[in-house]
């Protein structure tokens, strides 16, 4: 399953956590929309890149065949 998502806020980095964002996932319910994640990613040269506030991303969500079951 792939739900869009927007880059809400940067909450920058303490002695405690790295630098995270935060992302609004429009298809879910409220209370449940947001998500924050580490704010380091990789392009597809292996550089080291972080999101922007208002990027557009894709949310992905995988699970192995042996982890889901059938829905009547």
């Amino acid at each position: 399953m792939i739900l869009p998502g927007t880059v809400e806020q940067i909450i920058p980095e303490n002695s405690f956590t790295p630098e995270k964002v935060e992302i609004s996932v429009g298809n879910a319910e409220h209370l449940h929309r947001e998500i924050r994640i580490e704010n380091t990613l990789r392009d597809e040269n292996g550089t080291k890149v972080g999101l922007k506030p208002g990027a557009h991303v894709e949310v992905t969500i995988e699970a192995r065949k042996e982890e889901t079951e059938s829905k009547k």
